[in-house]
């Protein structure tokens, strides 16, 4: 089994793991040391859990509750598995206040309402998407709760005091753009835990917080490039601690690279005309 640890934060580590085990290989009982929601994007393999047995393909997630014993299989398929493991810490778990059936469900069927978090979740790993990868954790562990438990979300009225709070933590997120902050920082300003402060912030303003972090670097970088910063120099000077994320970042955003949108900026308006003209 290959590992690398893709980011870890106070409140979740996520793990790519690769693992190349073939048809015959005798499997071995293993503990779930933290709970844990894996996404299976390539390959399968059988699960055996609480007197249970089931079968992951692509798009099913692994569920794992902390302490419990399981058995992966592989006697299906022989090119291994890979998943994108979500490992959420004891003091995430307590903040969620986490139901106990809802973790013990063992595995999820490919469904397209965590399919979507389990893709959006991969493509913040490879770096193409705006999304922090602890806001998507915090996602999907309430879609699971929603699934397995047959509540729907629960629409959280927003109090004069919640806009408040979540317009000051954006304007706080404003002032210090070019930090590394994190999801759980910006909601300790807030005076709030991660989990509610994310559902807060988004129904509010509409983004996560980690969304809005972005787009301000994005802002400044555009106010940069406007006045003739060299894009080497914006892509930094804007926050953004690697140069080709920044191109590629701003590119998706602004629909031209960084150097066109400068020239346009400075007057080649044929640029962006040519942009509409091909929409």
């Amino acid at each position: 089994m290959d590992t690398t640890i893709v980011s870890q934060s106070a409140l979740v580590t996520v793990i790519d793991y690769r693992c190349s085990a073939h048809p015959g290989d005798m499997p071995e009982a293993e503990m779930h040391h933290t709970h844990s929601l894996s996404y299976v994007r390539r390959g399968s393999f059988g699960l055996r859990y609480r007197g249970a047995h089931r079968e992951l393909v692509p798009g099913s997630i692994l569920v794992g509750h902390a302490g419990d014993y399981y058995c992966c299989t592989h006697e299906h398929h022989v090119c291994g598995d890979e998943c994108l493991s979500f490992q959420f810490t004891p003091a995430c778990i307590d903040m969620l206040d986490a139901r106990q059936a809802s973790w013990r469900v063992g595995a999820l069927p490919p469904l397209a309402e965590m399919m979507v978090l389990g893709e959006m979740g991969q493509a913040a790993a490879s770096g193409h998407s705006d999304l922090a990868l602890d806001e998507i954790a915090l996602m999907m562990a309430a879609r699971l709760a929603a699934l397995t438990i047959g509540e729907q979300a629960r629409v959280m009225p927003v109090t004069t005091e919640g806009r408040r709070r979540a317009v000051n933590a954006a304007m706080w997120i404003d002032d210090r753009s070019t930090d590394e902050l994190d999801l759980e920082q910006i909601a300790a300003h807030a005076g709030m835990s991660p989990f509610h402060f994310l559902r807060l912030f988004g129904r509010v303003l509409g983004v996560t917080p980690h969304q809005y972090l972005m787009r301000a670097r994005l802002r400044n970088a555009a106010a940069l490039l406007a006045e003739g910063c060299s894009v080497t120099d914006t892509a930094y000077r804007a926050g953004f601690n690697d140069l080709s994320n920044f191109v590629r970042t701003f590119g998706r955003a602004a629909g031209v690279s960084p150097r066109k949108f400068q020239r346009a900026a400075h007057g080649e308006r044929k640029i962006f005309q040519e942009k509409l003209n091909r929409m």
